[in-house]
């Protein structure tokens, strides 16, 4: 296996982890959004993961309104794990 085709596959994987990361704060924020049920075991590993994936950016914005608090303090880091993932793929991309 050559250096190049293993840059590629790293960078896929490294695309693919920072978009499942993006997928679950996303989903998280349309379930909150939604309202959905917090006893379904479903919303609650959601909950849970996308509460770990922004715990750095915990309470980072502290509006009144709780919806534009939800979508702030976990849109934020799905949009920098998506910029910085997708970097470093481009960087490794380029190294191949």
């Amino acid at each position: 296996m050559s250096s190049g085709t293993r840059n590629n596959q790293a960078a896929r994987i490294v695309v693919i982890v920072a978009d499942v990361m993006a997928g679950i704060l996303g989903l998280w924020i349309l379930m909150s959004l939604l309202d959905a049920n917090q006893g379904n075991d479903l919303v609650s590993v959601v909950r849970d993961a996308a509460g770990w994936l922004a715990g750095w950016s915990h309470d980072l914005f502290t509006m009144d309104a709780e919806w534009l608090r939800t979508v702030l303090n976990y849109g934020l880091p799905a949009v920098v794990y998506l910029f910085i993932g997708h970097a470093v793929a481009a960087r490794l991309g380029r190294a191949a």
